[in-house]
């Protein structure tokens, strides 16, 4: 759920789901956390949520050395937003190769997979087959019910000693 936020003319921001102020760094906290935010002007209600995640990140910026280098920044600023469009469609492409290289993974074992089934399905075949020749065969079975013959390979017949 997206967590509303009020900013007065007076810059304060005002949390309307716990009824208080609150300051860019506790948004930074639920930020980490997950949590969504929107920040609508009180008097334009205009969304200037993009102008206070920015304000958040130059916070950020001013006490933490991981900031975007300089170089960036400037690159951001000379694109507008098609520098971080592009960089969301490349990201975005990245995925889908991924995506698909999994699934051209998955699908010999999906062959796999079904030519299992169908030999399980024909061993059970089998099995009930066995199961009806046992139960015709006759009780003794010290003999040999089906004689075996014994070849000298394929196509050749026994030898009569």
């Amino acid at each position: 759920m997206i967590r509303l936020i009020t900013r007065y003319p007076s810059r304060k921001l005002y949390d309307t789901e716990e009824s208080r102020y609150v300051s860019l760094d506790e948004l930074e906290v639920w930020i980490e956390e997950g949590q969504e935010i929107r920040v609508i002007d009180r008097e334009t209600e205009e969304d200037v949520t993009s102008q206070t995640l920015t304000q958040v990140i130059m916070e950020r910026g001013k006490r933490d050395k991981k900031f975007p280098p300089s170089e960036v920044l400037h690159d951001m600023i000379r694109r507008g937003g098609d520098l971080v469009s592009s960089g969301v469609e490349q990201f975005a492409h990245g995925v889908d190769k991924l995506i698909q290289a999994g699934a051209e993974r998955v699908k010999p074992l999906r062959d796999v997979r079904e030519e299992t089934q169908v030999l399980r399905t024909r061993l059970e075949e089998l099995e009930a087959s066995l199961t009806r020749l046992e139960a015709r065969a006759p009780a003794d079975s010290s003999t040999d019910v089906y004689p075996m013959e014994v070849s000298d390979g394929p196509g050749k017949e026994p030898d009569d000693d």
